[in-house]
């Protein structure tokens, strides 16, 4: 049995996210909230529906990258969210939620987490989470937006999985982050107001009322870096975002470079912790 209880975390939201929320499904296991969402009917213009699990079978990174943790360690949840038309950016958005999140647990009182660009949640230099974002559009021309995020919770003392990219030092857990541990029913009710505000006012107002924040939570900025984009890997050291969010690297050869899509392969240390 899943220790995740839907009532206690109807009972913990926000008002605004549980005005939107039309449906909140716990489950004991399940092989990836996002793929059961995306195959579920879309909420609503403006509404909102979550999956949740504590053990995720088939979990999904970006590139098709798997999301593997122990049963029990973490907490997986997806929300899909209808936009009543496609936002501008869209690819930002992963940011945004970021930013969100980190906002999220700083009011559960778990600081000094960060971003690294554009999806994954650093802690102690290390892998906390991470967030995949998924969209169907419709003939209406709304558009379901599904985010799922994962965090890990208590990985016990495994620490042998899901190093899929070199810049992974360690993963790391809230558990060894934390003086006092959250509930788990908390964090989720906490997730699920952070998704909720981010979709909202990003349906409002676009990328552009985030970007000036990023600078507080950029783990790439400075860091000598090595980018394997869709043409060709770019080296240099993290330059922060331009206003759409595009990631900047400094280059020796060919100056400033704007990455829209790619993977970060190795990220070393500042210039400042050498």
């Amino acid at each position: 049995m899943t220790e995740l209880k839907a009532d206690i975390i109807r009972q913990t939201l926000g008002e605004s996210a549980a005005a939107r929320l039309v449906k909140l499904e716990i489950f004991s296991e399940i092989e990836s909230t996002n793929s059961y969402l995306m195959q579920q009917p879309a909420p609503a213009a403006g509404k909102t529906r979550v999956a949740a699990t504590e053990n995720q079978t088939a979990g999904r990174g970006r590139h098709g990258r798997t999301w593997q943790s122990p049963p029990g360690s973490g907490l997986c949840l997806s929300m899909a969210y209808t936009f009543s038309t496609a936002p501008a950016n869209l690819p930002a958005l992963t940011l945004a939620i970021g930013l969100g999140v980190i906002d999220n647990l700083q009011e559960l009182g778990v600081g000094g987490v960060q971003i690294k660009w554009p999806n994954d949640l650093i802690a102690m230099d290390g892998k906390l989470g991470g967030i995949l974002t998924e969209t169907q559009g419709r003939a209406s021309g709304a558009m379901t937006v599904i985010t799922g995020i994962g965090l890990n919770i208590d990985l016990g003392e495994r620490r042998d999985f899901d190093l899929d990219a070199n810049w992974a030092q360690r993963i790391v857990d809230l558990r060894r982050h934390v003086k006092e541990l959250p509930g788990r029913d908390r964090i989720a009710a906490s997730m699920i107001d952070s998704l909720n505000r981010t979709f909202v006012d990003y349906e409002a107002g676009g990328f552009s009322q985030f970007v000036d924040r990023w600078r507080e939570f950029d783990w790439l900025f400075g860091r000598k870096l090595m980018i394997d984009s869709p043409k060709r890997e770019i080296s240099g050291v993290g330059a922060g975002i331009d206003d759409d969010g595009a990631l900047l690297v400094e280059t020796l050869s060919e100056g400033m470079r704007r990455v829209t899509s790619g993977s970060v392969v190795m990220a070393g240390a500042r210039d400042s912790e050498l």
